[in-house]
C-alpha cells in the first residue's frame, strides 16, 4: 500500500468517525448545490453533501478556514428534479454529486433544479444552459486573475485563504470592466470560472463574484486532498481536464481563455492551443509584478513566461490588470 493509499485511509476514517459524532450531536445531511451548467442536448446537476449544525452560525462572514472543516456523506441516495423528469443517483465518497440529465426540456440561460438527499431537506442547485446561438465562450482562471491570493507561496496561501475573513478578499483592478465590455459585444458568450481551489470555498467565491461586478458562471473547483496516485491532486491535470471537458460539450463554441502568469497558465493555456488552434479565440495573460512574483513562488520572474509565440499563433494579449488587458483588447479586438 502507498503513501497516498494509507493517507486516504486515514483521511476516510476520520471523516466517518466525524459524521458519526455529529450526527449523535444532532447534526443532519445538508446539501450545498453548485453552479451547473449545460446545452440543449444534456446538464450537469452538481453539488455535495455535508455534514451541518442544525444552529449555524448567524453571520455568512467567517474565518477561512472555517470553509475546510466539514464532514462529507458520501454513498447517500439522492434524487435530482429537472421539469418532470426524476433523475436517481447517490453522492460519491467526498460526497459529491454530479448527476447528468438528458433531455431536461429547459430554455437558455439560468434554472433552478431541485436536488433531495436522504434525511436532508430538499434544496435547489442553480444551473446554466448555454444558448445554441453562442459562438464564443470565456474561460477564467480565478486565483491571481480576478482574486488576489498569491496562490503558489504556501503561507501567503494559507494567510488568505484561511485566516482572513471571506469579506475581505480582494480582486484584480479592472478585471470587471474587462470581462464586461466582452460581454457588452457578446452577451450570450458563457462564462466558466476554472480553478484549482476547493469546492469548500464555492459560497465564498460566488459572493465575491457578485460583490465586485464579475459575470456569473459556472465555477469548476477541485477536492484537496490525496488521491489514488499521489498525496495532492495535481492542478495543472484539473485545469486540463476540464478545458478538454468544454471543448467536448460545446463542439460549436471559440473560447477566450484568461489567466496569469504566477502559476502555469501561459504553459496549460499553450498545450491546449497547440492541441485545439481551431476551438481558441484568443488568450489573455495578467502578468503579475515582479513584487508580486516574489510573494507567489519566490522568484522575480514568471514561472512561465507568457510570450506570444508560445502561444501557436492565437491572438494574445497581456496586461497587469484588467485595466491594462482591456487597453490591449480595444487595439485589436478578437472577437468578431
Amino acid at each position: 500500500m502507498g503513501i497516498a493509499d494509507i493517507a486516504r485511509s486515514i483521511e476516510d476514517r476520520i471523516n466517518d468517525a466525524g459524521v458519526r459524532r455529529k450526527a449523535k450531536q444532532g447534526w443532519r445531511p445538508a446539501v450545498t448545490g453548485f453552479y451547473g451548467y449545460g446545452s440543449d442536448r444534456r446538464l450537469h446537476v452538481l453539488g455535495r453533501i455535508v455534514m451541518e449544525d442544525p444552529e449555524p452560525a448567524t453571520t455568512e462572514v467567517q474565518r477561512g478556514w472555517r470553509q475546510f472543516f466539514t464532514y462529507q456523506v458520501g454513498e447517500l441516495p439522492v434524487t435530482v428534479r429537472v421539469g418532470d423528469q426524476f433523475i436517481e443517483s447517490r453522492s460519491n465518497d467526498g460526497g459529491y454529486i454530479d448527476v447528468l440529465v438528458h433531455d431536461h426540456g429547459l430554455e437558455p440561460g439560468w434554472h433552478e433544479v431541485t436536488v433531495e438527499a436522504e434525511g436532508a431537506e430538499p434544496t435547489t442547485a442553480q444551473v446554466h444552459i448555454v444558448d445554441p446561438a453562442a459562438t464564443y465562450g470565456l474561460i477564467s482562471d480565478i486565483d491571481d486573475t480576478v482574486l488576489v491570493t498569491w496562490l503558489p507561496r504556501a503561507m501567503l496561501a494559507a494567510w488568505n485563504s484561511w485566516v482572513k475573513k471571506t469579506n475581505t478578499r480582494q480582486p484584480v483592478d479592472g478585471m470587471a470592466e474587462f470581462y464586461a465590455e466582452l460581454l457588452r459585444e457578446h452577451p450570450e458568450t458563457p462564462v466558466f470560472y476554472l480553478s484549482t481551489g476547493a469546492w469548500n470555498t464555492f459560497e465564498t467565491l460566488v459572493n465575491f463574484l457578485d460583490r465586485h461586478g464579475l459575470p456569473k458562471g459556472p465555477l469548476l473547483l477541485t477536492d484537496w486532498g490525496p488521491t489514488p496516485t499521489g498525496l495532492f491532486r495535481s492542478g495543472v491535470e484539473h485545469k486540463k481536464v476540464q478545458l478538454r471537458n468544454l471543448i467536448i460539450e460545446y463542439p460549436d463554441i471559440k473560447w477566450l481563455l484568461v489567466g496569469d502568469d504566477g502559476q502555469h497558465d501561459p504553459l496549460t493555456y499553450g498545450d491546449f492551443v497547440f492541441e485545439h488552434p481551431d476551438r481558441i479565440a484568443g488568450v489573455a495573460i495578467r502578468q503579475l509584478s515582479p513584487q508580486e512574483h516574489v510573494l507567489s513562488h519566490g522568484t522575480a520572474a514568471p514561472l512561465a513566461q507568457a510570450r506570444r509565440e508560445e502561444l501557436f499563433g492565437v491572438h494574445s494579449i497581456a496586461g497587469e490588470n484588467g485595466h491594462a488587458l482591456l487597453a490591449e483588447y480595444r487595439k485589436d479586438p478578437f472577437l468578431d
